[in-house]
């Protein structure tokens, strides 16, 4: 479980492909931290450590991670937005994220507004994920590259989230131009919610 707030964009320092599988190799300022079999959210995608060294560590994603997430278009050197698994001892200053990103979406639109950016977004709908809430709604909340954001100006397939300077620079929203691949995970309780009406 996470909560959508970012410790750190870390450089991918090695891909290798086995199979129907790539291994990632991740440099990062907590990699002393990490124990092998621990969760860690990379663009919003839950992944167990596999290997680690005094200065790196490896995940594993499988074909269906890769088909579903933007993962399998990571190159060397790419910025990869991490967060270990959320404390259930402190505050959730984001909102409840599982790690499991439902599909992509890519972005059509950047505008730079006085120091902040919108940034638009545009997914395939699924009329039937939809009405089991696989959407987005005005003000709620959604996960974009592992980031907890809100949503403004949804649209049927569409919204755009608003991005402060410090989201802008500690994350790999500053690499996000239109045409950019990106992760998404609507919310659980939305979800949930939409599954229960179902039985009304």
């Amino acid at each position: 479980m996470f909560s959508g707030i970012v410790e750190e964009a870390a450089r991918v320092t090695g891909i290798e492909n086995d199979k129907d599988n790539v291994h990632l190799t991740m440099a990062c300022s907590f990699v002393g931290e990490l124990k092998i079999d621990q969760s860690v959210a990379h663009n919003g995608v839950c992944l167990t450590v596999v290997r680690k060294t005094a200065d790196s560590y490896t995940v594993t994603a499988i074909k269906e991670t890769l088909e579903r997430s933007n993962l399998g278009r990571l190159k060397v050197g790419d910025k990869v937005n991490l967060e270990r698994s959320m404390l259930m001892n402190g505050r959730l200053d984001g909102h409840i994220v599982q790690g499991h990103v439902d599909q992509t979406a890519v972005c059509t639109n950047v505008k730079e507004a006085g120091g902040s950016w919108y940034y638009t977004f545009e997914y395939v709908l699924d009329r039937e994920m939809a009405r089991q809430g696989y959407m987005t709604v005005e003000k709620g909340s959604v996960t974009v590259n592992g980031v907890s954001l809100t949503v403004c100006n949804s649209g049927l397939n569409t919204f755009e989230v608003a991005i402060i300077p410090y989201t802008h620079d500690h994350t790999n929203f500053g690499q996000i131009e239109k045409g950019t691949v990106a992760n998404l995970e609507f919310d659980i309780i939305g979800k949930y919610l939409s599954k229960m009406m179902q039985f009304q």
